[in-house]
């Protein structure tokens, strides 16, 4: 999984703190992190076209929420960042090298021909044990919404909303505040949302 799918959720729980209906620009968000506001900007795109957050353009536009936290799974927000394609894909490499299940031979010097081995009966037992933890994995993170994310992390440092609500307001260089202006960061603990 990649650090994308981590920027996101962080960032969906930093928008619910940020206030209702507030826009959020991808720089001041990402320099809330340190991290790269172009590779953030992607993120929020995905989970734009997810329906998860909304992009309004503009001096005071950015990015907001497009529903409550507790309607927004994890999954909603991995399937988002790194689609819904399987993470496990069977090759088949059983069926190759000397210990695999040869192709059908082409026939004996007289033109008989030589039978094939017969192919295996069962779907390999990896693809099997993989499609099965996969299908948890997956099951999982969609049982488990961003409110219950938010309020862990509300429990572990309950000043973090005012925090980042205060940090936004504050100017910014080039005069401006909150959702708007490119931001180049501000100390914060990592341990919080």
């Amino acid at each position: 999984m990649s650090e994308g799918v981590e920027w996101a959720l962080h960032s969906c729980v930093n928008l619910a703190w940020s206030g209702p209906g507030r826009a959020v620009s991808a720089a001041r968000l990402a320099a809330w992190h340190d991290l790269p506001a172009a590779y953030l900007n992607k993120q929020l795109q995905a989970l734009a076209r997810a329906g998860i957050v909304t992009s309004s353009p503009g001096p005071r536009g950015g990015f907001r929420l497009a529903r409550p936290l507790a309607d927004i799974s994890l999954m909603d927000v991995v399937a988002a960042v790194e689609g819904t394609d399987e993470a496990f894909r069977c090759a088949e490499i059983r069926r190759r090298g000397p210990g695999g299940v040869p192709a059908a031979q082409p026939g004996e010097p007289d033109g008989t021909p030589v039978p094939a081995p017969p192919a295996p009966a069962a779907a390999c037992a990896i693809a099997h044990a993989m499609t099965r933890a996969e299908l948890a994995w997956r099951q999982a993170l969609a049982a488990q919404d961003l409110d219950g994310i938010r309020r862990q992390a509300e429990a572990q440092a309950p000043e973090a909303p005012a925090r980042l609500r205060a940090w936004l307001a504050a100017p910014q260089p080039g005069g401006s505040t909150g959702g708007t202006g490119t931001g180049t960061g501000g100390t914060h603990d990592p341990a919080h949302a």
